[in-house]
């Protein structure tokens, strides 16, 4: 296994763990800034009324993009996969 190649899966690993996590994340930065911008025009410091609409907007987008992030986590299984098989040989 040379070097190039050890970079390449590492290069490969990083991109396909940012796809995947990157719609999540997201979310909850949007819904966490919207709701501490209410909280900040109402005056309500509850600190646990951010986490029920965190919870809610990333399962909601779980639902919808669970089959776009199992695709691209096969994708990169069945690439490692392929790597393993050649440098097995």
């Amino acid at each position: 296994m040379s070097e190039t190649m050890v970079l390449g899966i590492v290069k490969d690993t990083l991109v396909t763990a940012l796809k995947v996590s990157a719609p999540f994340l997201v979310v909850a930065l949007v819904v966490g800034l919207i709701i501490s911008i209410i909280q900040a025009t109402t005056q309500i410091q509850e600190q646990t009324l951010t986490f029920v609409p965190k919870l809610v907007a990333i399962a909601a987008v779980g639902l919808i993009l669970g089959s776009w992030v199992l695709h691209q986590l096969l994708s990169f299984t069945e690439r490692i996969f392929e790597i393993i098989a050649t440098v097995a040989k």
